[in-house]
């Protein structure tokens, strides 16, 4: 890794993320990417594109294989959520559950920013692209992770992105299904409650404990 900036990367293994990526290794960002895992309630074929996408830029010629190559931490931490966004699906709490997902996602990126010294989250969020990603929502969001956040994706449409991903390569490594909503509800609020929202994750066990669970049975996956 060169000196200077270091980010948490959360990778879905979608389109947007893998742009992300590549235009903070543009701006000189050192990237550690963490990937949470819904299987056994999903396959294996997000974790494999997330995979697929970052072993693109590390053998990539020319200056976004270089950069990858002095910038991105080659292991990819896995950490299994499956169990734990599960508790989000009682009548209570399932309409915000792509915002409480979103939230341990952010907070287990806190885990491994302690363990590397990252002072930034970076991800692929688009301003209104799907309903965890309001403006409400992102507030609410961003408030379960200490680090700063990362948006580069954030005022692009999403043909714009397409565009980017092809140039980059990573476009049809990214296709299939998405599958971040095999638990979620089928009309999910827009502007979240914040002080619902910690009412619900204290009574699933507290959003800390959740997260800490998950992060106890993380893996490292060589890129």
């Amino acid at each position: 890794m060169v000196e200077g900036k270091v980010c948490i990367a959360l990778v879905s293994g979608g389109l947007d993320s893998p742009v992300a990526i590549a235009r903070a290794l543009k701006q000189g960002w050192n990237i550690y990417p963490v990937h949470c895992s819904q299987e056994p309630v999903v396959g294996p074929e997000a974790e494999q594109k997330t995979i697929a996408a970052l072993q693109h830029f590390l053998t990539s010629k020319g200056p976004i294989g270089d950069a990858a190559r002095a910038q991105i931490h080659p292991s990819l931490t896995v950490v299994p959520v499956a169990e734990h966004l599960a508790l989000f699906t009682e009548k209570w709490a399932h309409t915000e559950y792509f915002i409480h997902m979103k939230r341990m996602y952010h907070h287990l990126a806190d885990f491994k920013a302690a363990d590397v010294g990252a002072t930034h989250l970076l991800t692929g969020e688009n301003l209104g692209q799907v309903s965890s990603q309001t403006l409400g929502n992102l507030g609410s969001i961003e408030q379960a992770s200490s680090l700063k956040p990362l948006r580069p994706l954030l005022g692009f449409d999403k043909n714009t992105i397409i565009r980017m991903s092809r140039v980059l390569g990573v476009f049809e490594l990214s296709l299939g299904p998405e599958v971040c909503d095999a638990l979620g509800p089928n009309t999910p609020v827009t502007i979240a409650n914040q002080e619902w929202l910690e009412k619900s994750e204290q009574r699933a066990g507290g959003l800390h404990e959740i997260c800490q669970a998950a992060w106890d049975n993380r893996r490292e996956v060589s890129l």
